[in-house]
């Protein structure tokens, strides 16, 4: 395990399994996540380790989804994708299933969201192929071990993730705007946290913009349509990477008869190292 500071506990989270899941290995982890104890946000959890989001379409609406993915590789880094009507990951990780192990997920319907629930077991179906795609907070441990804080880790709270007014390119069915997480750095710290997560991307990568949000479409930069708003302080300048909640903005736009996804922050933690990802 990496030294990195021990995140805030999330909110409504009891003690107890805080501490568990803090000490505990991937496997282990999503073992909690299984039993329903754990349904928070998964930043700053198993650091070292690649963490992941979901989509999951129909077959029908799947290879539109994969030639989307392929033409949009920052917001939608394929880590692995499953055999129709699979439950279990094969490459990212073992003893996983796709439908209990990610602490929340959405229910969307013709692009409306429906539901949100803590495993979609009753919700599976043998048609259906699930995407897991490279996240973020795979990065935010190798920032914290050079020295950058990760505000929304130290607030106790999600990222803030903000609908933009980048345009994705478009594949078949499969069109929207982009989504795009935000993380306070200090000024002179910006180039290091480029050159990290850089080094990174299949979990998104370097940066898609930084500094005036509103050069990207965000409206109020203290309103994330997603997650939570975190403190600026004097000194600092918002960094936005590329989001893996973009597939819930496509969701929304193109309204396939339905979608599951995991629930903004809400994350699967794989078993792959992110030095196994780094170019």
């Amino acid at each position: 395990m990496l030294n990195t500071p021990v995140p805030a506990k999330p909110e409504g989270i009891a003690d107890d399994v805080w501490a568990n899941m803090l000490d505990a290995s991937p496997a282990e982890a999503r073992r909690l996540i299984r039993t329903g104890a754990f349904t928070a946000p998964t930043s700053g959890l198993c650091p070292g380790y690649a963490q992941a989001n979901l989509i999951v379409l129909p077959r029908e609406q799947a290879y539109d989804f994969l030639l989307f993915a392929q033409r949009n590789p920052k917001p939608c880094p394929l880590l692995e994708v499953t055999e129709v009507g699979a439950r279990e990951t094969t490459i990212c990780a073992t003893d996983c299933d796709i439908a209990t192990d990610f602490p929340r997920y959405r229910i969307y319907e013709y692009g409306e969201l429906v539901a949100e629930v803590e495993n979609v077991a009753d919700y599976w179906r043998d048609d259906l192929v699930s995407f897991v795609i490279g996240c973020s907070f795979s990065f935010e441990s190798e920032l914290v071990e050079a020295g950058i804080e990760i505000r929304h880790n130290t607030m106790g709270c999600n990222v803030p993730m903000y609908l933009t007014g980048v345009d994705c390119k478009p594949a078949g069915t499969m069109s929207g705007k982009m989504v795009m997480s935000m993380r306070p750095i200090p000024h002179d710290q910006v180039v290091k946290a480029v050159q990290i997560s850089g080094a990174i991307p299949q979990v998104h990568g370097a940066p898609i913009h930084i500094g005036d949000p509103a050069a990207i479409g965000v409206r109020d930069i203290a309103r994330p349509e997603f997650g939570d708003p975190v403190d600026i302080h004097e000194g600092e300048v918002p960094v936005f990477w590329a989001c893996g909640v973009t597939p819930q903005s496509i969701v929304m736009n193109s309204k396939p008869p339905f979608a599951i996804t995991h629930a903004p922050g809400c994350m699967l933690i794989t078993d792959t190292k992110n030095i196994d990802l780094k170019e």
